[in-house]
């Protein structure tokens, strides 16, 4: 990964840039962001200019990820009880290569493996442990990538702390999460914080201008969705007639949101409405939740006469985009978005999507009549 092809975050760049010039590169860093900030490219683009430094042939080997001085640990799930990283790493790589701002579901999607838990286990330490004790192939430093290092078990952190608190010498450890929430408060004391901030609006839409075919009217509309996540950016762009589709469930969504109040019938309706959602891969369910997030919050726009903020309306099917949006008010919009919020952790947890469905297709049925 080169700076250059990294959207945006000119400052960070420049500081980790000047770290490694200065040689002031801290052993253990954490790059804190979601995966559509860039943290993994950030991290692999610092790694390909240290080991640069060291070796000027060692960048090709970095962006195809077969450099022996690079490793990686990463989620898996457990397989003939086996739970390394190396066993899926051409998979891991295949991914990162043609998507670096891939995040943890488009992994789990991957791997066709949304019904199983994905961790980094103790057994993977163990690993690593033994890779770092050799010495490296070409006589510089070795580096160390753990992506969503947040997904370690209690079991694997424990052990990884004992590898920060007494690395091998010329050991540089890089770990990227979503959030701090799920580490050690051990390990976080003995890593540098990066913070990756989200990527600018103009940023994204100068990546999206420049990689990709797309009018200025529908990048602005993809760029006001994504909220500086190029991940998701790039996935509302190569959607193509899935909005269509996102479109058409959410119409009848409401539809049927509206008629149960009088007529108790229409469950019926949502409850084939979530099963035929609940089919669908756990990423495609999650990109419906946030789908469906951002239309409330446009129709709370449209009804609060900010219509200059709404770029993006439904009007397909006959559908009644100001009538709708004159029943979304400060009265139901924090239920609405709560309740899609709580789908979202119950997917993510591996929940049964048939019954999350029903219960949120349920719900909105109570919500879109609330006036108080």
């Amino acid at each position: 990964m080169n700076w250059e092809n990294i959207a945006g975050q000119e400052n960070l760049k420049k500081l980790l840039r000047d770290s490694i010039a200065e040689n002031r590169v801290s052993h253990a860093q954490l790059f804190i962001g979601k995966e559509g900030y860039g943290t993994l490219p950030m991290a692999l683009a610092y790694a390909k200019e240290i080991l640069q430094k060291e070796n000027e042939h060692a960048a090709s080997k970095v962006e195809h990820l077969n450099h022996l001085d690079l490793h990686f640990s990463f989620p898996v799930y457990t397989d003939n009880k086996n739970s390394l990283s190396k066993n899926k790493f051409e998979e891991f790589r295949e991914m990162i290569i043609s998507s670096p701002y891939a995040s943890y579901d488009d992994w789990t999607a991957f791997l066709d493996s949304e019904n199983k838990q994905l961790f980094i286990s103790a057994d993977e330490v163990d690993d690593q442990n033994q890779k770092f004790s050799l010495k490296s192939f070409e006589g510089g430093t070795k580096i160390l990538i753990v992506w969503r290092a947040d997904k370690m078990n209690i079991a694997a952190s424990n052990k990884f702390l004992k590898f920060l608190e007494e690395p091998p010498a010329k050991t540089i450890i890089l770990l990227t999460a979503e959030t701090t929430d799920d580490i050690l408060p051990t390990i976080l004391s003995r890593t540098q914080m990066v913070e990756v901030p989200r990527i600018n609006d103009t940023d994204v839409q100068e990546y999206l201008m420049k990689n990709f075919s797309v009018s200025e009217d529908q990048c602005r509309e993809i760029v006001h969705e994504a909220q500086g996540d190029l991940n998701d950016a790039i996935k509302l762009l190569n959607s193509g007639n899935k909005n269509e589709e996102f479109e058409r469930l959410f119409i009848q969504w409401v539809r049927d949101a509206f008629q149960v109040k009088k007529r108790p019938e229409f469950l019926k309706n949502i409850i084939l409405w979530a099963r035929e959602i609940a089919g669908w891969n756990r990423e495609k369910q999650k990109n419906f939740l946030n789908y469906c997030s951002e239309i409330f919050r446009l129709a709370l726009l449209q009804n609060y006469q900010s219509e200059s903020l709404v770029y993006k309306k439904i009007d397909a099917n006959g559908f009644n985009w100001v009538g709708f949006s004159k029943f979304i008010s400060g009265a139901n919009i924090e239920s609405i978005l709560e309740e899609i919020s709580t789908a979202d952790l119950h997917l993510t947890r591996n929940g049964n999507p048939k019954i999350i469905w029903t219960d949120l297709g349920i719900k909105l049925s109570r919500f879109i009549h609330k006036t108080t």
